[in-house]
C-alpha cells in the first residue's frame, strides 16, 4: 500500500476577482521507502503541493490518504499528532530556537509527545549521533555552522522515528561542499533507516540524490520518472 496517496487535488487561490489554480487535478502516489524530489518553477505548484502532504493547507477538492487515513477528514488537534508521530519537517532556513542547545532544539517533538525526560534526552542523543554531531549537543545555534544547524533540523525529524520526511529546499542556504554532506545524510535516513523523504529542490544536482523526480509546471504534474537502478 502506498504512504503517500493524492488524487484529483485541486487548490485555487483568489485574489480580488481572479481565481489562480495552484494544484489543477494533481494526482500521485508515493510508495513507502520512496525518495522524490519534487521540482518546478517558482508558482509552479510544488510548494502547495508540500504544504498539503504536510497537512499545513487543505486542497478544495480530491483527496489525500497518509498511511491508509484520510487526511481532509481529520481536526486540527488529529493532524497535530499526525504531524508530530508521522511527519519529520526540514526547512530551508532551519527553523531552530535560538536560545537552545542543539540537543534540546531535537527533544523539541518530544516534549509535545509527552516523552518523560531522560528517555528525552537519550533519543536527542542517538539522533544527534546518526547526523554525526554528538560531540555538539550542548552548542547553541550560533556556534554552529549552517550545515551542522541543517543536521542538527534532520537529528530533529528523526526522533520520534517518523515514516515520512518532509524537506523544502534543504541546502537552499548552503554551499555545495555542505549540500553534498546533507544530502548524503538523507541518502543514508532513506537507504539504512527506511525512511520516505519527499524533497522539494529547483536545483538539478541536488535532485540527483533522489530516485524519483516529479516535476510540476503551472499546477499540473508534467513528469514523473523513476530512475534506473
Amino acid at each position: 500500500m502506498a504512504l503517500i496517496e493524492v488524487k484529483n487535488a485541486i487548490k485555487t487561490y483568489k485574489t480580488g476577482d481572479d481565481e489562480f489554480n495552484a494544484m489543477n487535478n494533481v494526482s500521485l502516489s508515493i510508495e513507502k521507502g520512496e525518495f522524490v524530489a519534487i521540482m518546478g518553477a517558482s508558482g509552479s505548484g510544488k510548494s502547495t503541493f508540500m504544504n498539503m502532504l504536510g497537512t499545513l493547507d487543505k486542497p478544495n477538492s480530491g483527496s489525500y490518504y497518509l498511511d491508509g487515513v484520510d487526511m481532509l477528514s481529520l481536526g486540527p488537534n488529529e493532524l497535530a499528532e499526525v504531524r508530530n508521530l508521522k511527519m519529520g519537517f526540514v526547512f530551508q532556513g532551519f527553523n531552530l530556537i535560538s536560545r537552545t542547545t542543539a540537543l534540546e532544539n531535537v527533544e523539541l517533538p518530544m516534549i509535545y509527545k509527552g516523552i518523560p525526560e531522560e528517555e528525552r534526552k537519550q533519543r536527542a542523543q542517538e539522533a544527534l549521533k546518526i547526523v554525526g554531531l554528538e560531540n555538539r549537543e550542548d552548542h547553541m545555534p550560533n556556534q554552529m555552522s549552517g550545515g551542522q544547524q541543517q543536521r542538527v533540523a534532520i537529528a530533529r525529524a528523526i526522533v520520534n522515528d517518523p515514516p515520512l520526511i518532509l524537506a523544502d529546499e534543504p541546502t537552499g542556504n548552503l554551499d555545495t561542499k555542505t549540500s553534498i554532506e546533507v544530502m548524503e545524510f538523507f541518502v543514508k535516513l532513506n537507504e539504512q533507516m527506511g525512511k520516505t523523504i519527499v524533497l522539494v529542490t529547483h536545483e538539478p544536482d541536488i535532485a540527483e540524490y533522489c530516485k524519483r523526480v516529479v516535476r510540476f509546471k503551472d499546477g499540473n504534474i508534467i513528469s514523473d520518472e523513476v530512475k534506473k537502478k
